[in-house]
């Protein structure tokens, strides 16, 4: 899967455990980013990894564990008539 900056994108399956995309890494629990949950791609890294920011923090992902959200389109604004 292609993805690039600005992507919204959401886990396919969990993790068993989350890496930190700071300059020094930490692993955290998997249960920090739910499966239903949207993040925005924010960095392309090496050996198909991305960095995605959730609501609780921005995450190396895999590119297999991702795939592109689909939004629900908005519904275009209603013109109304002029008196």
């Amino acid at each position: 899967m292609d993805v690039s900056i600005g992507d919204q994108v959401r886990l396919v399956r969990p993790l068993p455990y989350l890496k930190t995309a700071d300059p020094m890494p930490m692993l955290r629990p998997p249960d920090l980013v739910s499966t239903d949950e949207i993040g925005e791609v924010v960095g392309l890294k090496p050996l198909e990894t991305v960095a995605v920011r959730f609501r609780r923090g921005t995450f190396l992902v895999p590119n297999d564990h991702l795939s592109v959200a689909e939004l629900p389109l908005a519904e275009p604004p209603t013109e109304t008539p002029e008196p």
